[in-house]
């Protein structure tokens, strides 16, 4: 039996919208790089109201390792291509040491 040791790095995405077109443009992206990612449906609650949306997870995978910034820099580059394949305007990646949220809301873009 092999086993591999990696350090941790996990980024997840989490934005709103259709499970099935997220699965779709994460086949695309994954297709196109060479890449595994999770993806899962979930439920946004928020004051006022929810929404259907998903989560899609990046790990350090031992049969091929990375390095953190790879890792993040794949999540980042896939949230942008989810904003436009699911029409949002926001998206977080949550990862290990550091959140980063993007927004293209023209209230968000004021300053």
């Amino acid at each position: 039996m092999r086993i591999e040791h990696v350090e941790t790095y996990q980024a997840t995405i989490f934005i709103a919208g259709d499970h099935a077109q997220a699965l779709r443009a994460c086949r695309s992206y994954c297709d196109e790089i060479g890449l595994c990612v999770t993806v899962e449906p979930t439920t946004y609650v928020y004051t006022g109201g929810a929404e259907a949306g998903v989560r899609i997870g990046l790990i350090n995978y031992p049969r091929f390792p990375s390095t953190p910034k790879s890792i993040f820099d794949r999540a980042e580059t896939l949230a942008r291509t989810l904003l436009e394949s699911l029409d949002q305007q926001s998206v977080s990646i949550v990862a290990t040491g550091k959140t980063v949220w993007l927004s293209r809301r023209s209230e968000d873009l004021e300053t």
